[in-house]
């Protein structure tokens, strides 16, 4: 098994400290509604977990939640909220999507505002091993102190502050410094501190919660590919700082940006399209088809197109999942091993997910052809639906509409039949047309017309 490791560009041999592979995502910062570029994110993490227990490892899975930030603070003024209540409203948001899209929930959740002690325990230690300085009530990091700086984004101290927005101020020593602890703003949450009153820099955060509930060295740390630098490269200096233990991660990953047109989806950008808009057209299924349809490294451009492409593809995976048997004959059978062998490969091959949808349809494909010719299928169907669920695919079929529509549904399905017999295909496309109008798909199969709602 290999995975591509951000810190070298290359791929490497999967290798854990041991059983138990710990692992660590950057979560949400919780000031309004999630958006699909969170949905690839915690979708490919959650399959990566869910294939790491496919394959026999144990998982001990920990994501922050980033509740108190400049943008929290920021939105919850405008609002004229609490940061708190603005926070716990869309974390709530946030894990209401999460289990739409069928995305499992971590071990652990720790919130920035529930971790201050162990944040303020690694500013000191970082204060008296001289990485760190305290000015004016704020607490920076010495980058300057770290020889290997730039490590994971490749990058030297000196291109960075020739290329980056580096902020000076009178109390930093050097622009590329940041911040561990800010000193209090009149208005602004804040805590107790060595240093006075004032609350954590963003970067501290994580490596606090990490190196709590993970210990000094993690197996997997994942994010967006916008994470690299600033925050995942300090995450290393300072964690690494403050341990004396190197490395800080043995694997980082990370995932692509989503795309609307030629732009990232973000929300400083405002070019979003959230999980729940989403969701109210398309099925969780066909959300996540369209995701792992690409590989994790790679950007994915969002369209209608492509997501209509996939609900396509998740209703042709449900609808052979979940086809009743056939079976007449015996003695042909289709080799599952060989398909559990491809799927693996291509998990193995740095979760090469589009690869492994790829299998799931050339499985289905064998399963309706097998099916056809009268051979029993449903080993088959039990090993599409094991493998659609290290996806995350849960392959429910669509909630029909009430039993009361049903007759109806029916009778129009049945006088299109007999006016497409009689080659009246007019008014037969005016029935098929009207049925799409109210949400209803007809598919015209060899063994009959069936219908299912659309989403």
């Amino acid at each position: 098994m290999k995975v591509y490791n951000t810190l070298s560009g290359q791929k490497e041999e999967f290798l854990p400290q041991g059983d138990e592979v710990k692992m660590y995502v950057c979560g949400v910062t919780p000031y309004s509604d999630c958006h699909i570029g969170h949905a690839m994110s915690y979708v490919i993490f959650d399959v990566i977990r869910r294939y790491l227990q496919f394959r026999g490892y144990k998982v001990k899975y920990v994501q922050n939640i980033t509740d108190i930030d400049d943008k929290i603070i920021d939105r919850a003024s405008k609002l004229g909220v609490s940061t708190h209540e603005l926070a716990e409203k869309y974390t709530d948001s946030y894990f209401e999507d999460m289990d739409a899209l069928n995305i499992g929930r971590a071990d652990i959740y720790p919130k920035a505002t529930e971790e201050i002690p162990k944040i303020i325990e690694i500013i000191q230690g970082l204060v008296d091993k001289g990485y760190a300085y305290p000015a004016q009530g704020s607490v920076y990091f010495r980058v300057r102190n770290v020889p290997d700086y730039g490590k994971l984004s490749h990058r030297s101290l000196e291109s960075m502050m020739a290329t980056e927005s580096a902020v000076g101020s009178d109390d930093k020593e050097s622009p590329m410094d940041f911040a561990l602890w800010k000193a209090n703003k009149p208005g602004e949450p804040s805590w107790e501190s060595p240093w006075g009153e004032g609350r954590p820099g963003w970067h501290i955060e994580c490596s606090a919660m990490s190196l709590k509930y993970l210990g000094d060295t993690l197996d997997i740390h994942g994010g967006g590919q916008d994470l690299v630098f600033p925050h995942h490269e300090n995450e290393i200096a300072q964690s690494e700082s403050f341990t004396g233990k190197k490395p800080f991660v043995k694997y980082w990953l990370h995932n692509g940006l989503v795309q609307l047109g030629e732009e990232k989806m973000s929300k400083s950008l405002g070019n979003l399209i959230t999980i729940k808009e989403a969701l109210e057209g398309y099925s969780a299924d066909a959300i996540r088809v369209f995701i792992l349809n690409s590989h994790y490294r790679s950007p994915l451009t969002f369209s209608e197109e492509a997501l209509e492409a996939a609900e396509k593809g998740a209703d042709r995976l449900r609808q052979v999942a979940h086809a009743e048997g056939r079976a007449e004959k015996v003695g042909k059978k289709i080799d599952n091993e060989s398909y559990r062998k491809k799927f693996t490969e291509a998990m193995d091959d740095d979760f090469n997910t589009a690869q492994a949808v790829a299998v799931l349809f050339d499985l289905a494909r064998d399963i309706n052809r097998f099916g056809d010719e009268g051979y029993s299928v449903i080993p088959a169907q039990q090993l599409l639906s094991e493998l659609a669920n290290v996806l995350g695919l849960t392959l429910k079929p669509p909630q029909k509409p009430s039993l009361d529509a049903e007759p109806f549904i029916e009778l129009l399905i049945s006088t299109r039949d007999r006016l497409r017999q009689a080659k009246q295909w007019q008014l037969a496309d005016d029935i098929r047309a009207k049925l799409e109008e109210l949400s209803i798909a007809l598919e015209d199969t060899p063994q009959g017309t069936v219908w299912k709602p659309k989403r």
